[in-house]
């Protein structure tokens, strides 16, 4: 997989040094925000064919707030996703669940490599279960785990498309009632927070296909400097297509490794196609 992320690396690289762009710059606050809400029903009665009472809503909302000045860039960014899913006499299960913000704050140096100190805080909403099991088994919760980093580097931005980073880190794993995440199996007790220093490497794609679409891939890697083979990896991709004012499609795919949960990856992906609407 290590072969395949530098492969990646190299291509949005690429793609970037062919848009790369000279205009002035604007400064002062950019602030974006969408809200998206993906709706999908369906109900049978004494139909011939058969089939299953079934539905599944999911809610999206994206914040961007940057403050770009000419000794500074300060970006925060958030992502809120939530959703469930009902089928038959099922009982409601939840789709998607994420929380996660971050904060980067650069200081203009030179023009494409700066220094940088940044935060990002990532867990979710509700609690998660394992279906498999009878009864259900709750296995995560809010901030059972959450996931901070803090890094400190230096940061790489050609041009608007794509933006890299690299520097030491922090990683704070906290838990409350599922100290897996968090206990370190070689001590008798179990611990609710884990600490952990290593490297930070990100690197952040932003392409405008079109007038009305829009790819977003990031990929974030981090290392506690013990093993090749532990270093986590969260890659996050999003492709946004406006078919009208108020109506869009997205499709998102999530690709994790930490093998302090699992030795495999883990991956989510969620199509949709429904309302959207640009707050400001």
């Amino acid at each position: 997989m290590k072969k395949q992320l530098l492969c990646v690396f190299c291509i949005l690289c690429f793609a970037s040094l062919l848009y790369a762009q000279d205009e002035a710059p604007t400064y002062g606050w950019q602030k974006e925000a969408t809200a998206a809400l993906n709706l999908t029903q369906s109900t049978f009665d004494n139909y011939a064919q058969g089939g299953e009472n079934s539905t599944a809503w999911q809610f999206r909302l994206g914040l961007k707030f940057v403050n770009d000045r000419e000794k500074f860039n300060w970006a925060n960014t958030g992502k809120l996703e939530y959703g469930q899913t009902k089928s038959g006499k099922d009982e409601y299960k939840k789709s998607v669940d994420e929380m996660k913000i971050e904060s980067v704050f650069a200081f203009k140096l030179w023009k494409t490599i700066n220094p940088f100190v940044s935060f990002t805080g990532e867990t979710q909403f509700a609690a998660g279960y394992d279906y498999e099991q009878t009864p259900k088994a709750e296995i995560s919760n809010f901030l059972d785990p959450g996931y901070f980093r803090e890094a400190v580097g230096f940061a790489y931005r050609p041009n608007d498309i794509i933006q890299a980073r690299l520097g030491a880190a922090m990683k704070q794993t906290v838990t409350n009632n599922f100290t897996k995440y968090s206990d370190d199996p070689e001590t008798t007790e179990k611990e609710k927070l884990k600490n952990e220093f290593g490297a930070e490497g990100i690197i952040d794609f932003n392409y405008k296909i079109s007038e009305n679409s829009l790819i977003k891939s990031k990929v974030e890697l981090f290392s506690n400097l013990q093993a090749f083979d532990e270093i986590d990896v969260i890659w996050d991709t999003d492709l946004t297509a406006k078919i009208t004012k108020f109506i869009a499609f997205n499709f998102n795919v999530k690709l994790l490794y930490d093998k302090d949960i699992s030795t495999k990856r883990q991956l989510k992906q969620v199509m949709g196609l429904g309302i959207s609407y640009s707050l400001f």
